[in-house]
């Protein structure tokens, strides 16, 4: 088998300071703790119970990111899910017909993006190929981009959309 060009995850760190609910998760942390240290109303612990769930969306977050890792070679798109029950998905770059990024403002300042692939590969009849939380996913994106029109010309295929019109 190749040898990877890219390995990368999706980035905690980066959905928790590049998107709203990663902000919203730190801020409720930060106010169990706030609230706790300041003990309004005479509650005690509860306050930290904003705390634990912070805590446990970060966690969920983090598990969700191991288990997901992404390579890219110079003729595949590998994608590698799972802990415990693995799955490998490989989306042949020879068939990729379109590759976006998509990100907010929050997402730009954390130089993070999803990555989305649109191919005539069966891993991506039921829709694109989402890539989320992805450090440098400009970059990303056009060395993708790259590899796919080296693949099509090293196989000498062109991209083609047949569209039926009705008349």
């Amino acid at each position: 088998m190749e040898a990877p060009l890219d390995t990368f995850r999706p980035s905690t760190r980066g959905w928790l300071m590049g998107t709203l609910a990663g902000w919203g998760t730190v801020l409720l942390g930060l106010a169990g703790i706030v609230l706790w240290a300041l003990n309004l109303a005479n509650v005690g612990m509860y306050w930290l119970a904003l705390t634990v769930a912070a805590l446990a969306i970060a966690v969920w977050k983090w598990f969700q990111n191991v288990a997901a890792r992404f390579e890219v070679t110079e003729e595949r798109l590998i994608v590698r899910r799972g802990i415990f029950i693995k799955s490998i998905d490989e989306v042949e770059l020879y068939r990729v017909k379109d590759v976006r990024i998509n990100f907010t403002l929050v997402n730009q300042m954390a130089d993070i993006g999803t990555i989305s692939v649109t191919s005539s590969d069966e891993t991506t009849r039921g829709g694109d190929l989402l890539l989320p939380d992805i450090k440098r996913a400009r970059e990303r994106r056009e060395m993708l981009r790259r590899l796919v029109d080296t693949a099509r010309q090293k196989r000498r295929v062109r991209e083609v959309d047949m569209v039926h019109e009705d008349i």
